[in-house]
């Protein structure tokens, strides 16, 4: 019994297709249409949805960010929680969070409706900021300042989890935003 050879080049011989019934025109025009829906959905989304924060970004010295993180804690250090510095700064002003394998530094004492700027920056390898339970998601990475104004709203203990896999110890990586009146 001889089997004959096919690939997609060279077709099977017979008939071994039928023409695209009705039903299946429908649902490829469907699924057609709804693809070019979502893609116009995007950068409404984007301007829109208030998704993506948009931030303040510069390329920095992981070095230089490191000395900039030091002299805030230096500044307005109040205290230590589990062997990480507690800051507690001014309403208005910077706030330096620096990401390093495998924690969150300072810990941050904030106030409630006062306006920062935080500067985020990692010191070795890519990073991701994701402040639980709100939904904001930042790339950290080294060489690269991003900064976002952020204006605190409710009191309360906010987590800062690293959600890109950065190391062994990723899943221990948890950093603490306090906000209080």
């Amino acid at each position: 019994m001889a089997s004959e050879l096919h690939s997609a080049i060279v077709s099977p011989k017979g008939v071994w297709w039928s023409p695209v019934g009705t039903q299946e025109k429908r649902w490829i025009t469907i699924a057609f249409i709804w693809c070019l829906i979502l893609f116009a959905m995007m950068p409404f989304w984007h301007m829109k949805g208030g998704q993506n924060p948009t931030g303040i970004r510069s390329k920095v010295d992981p070095i230089e960010f490191v000395k900039r993180t030091d002299r805030f804690i230096q500044d307005y250090k109040v205290g230590e929680e589990n062997g990480f510095p507690v800051v507690a700064p001014p309403p208005g002003s910077d706030i330096y969070l620096l990401a390093r394998m495998w924690n969150w530094s300072p810990v941050l004492k904030l106030k409630k409706n006062a306006e920062y700027t935080l500067h985020l920056s990692s010191a070795d390898v890519n990073h991701g900021f994701g402040l639980f339970p709100i939904n904001v998601n930042v790339q950290v990475l080294p060489g690269y300042d991003y900064a976002l104004r952020v204006t605190p709203n409710e009191t309360g203990d906010l987590r800062v989890v690293c959600n890109e896999f950065c190391g062994i110890n990723h899943h221990l990586m948890i950093g603490k935003i306090v906000v209080e009146d």
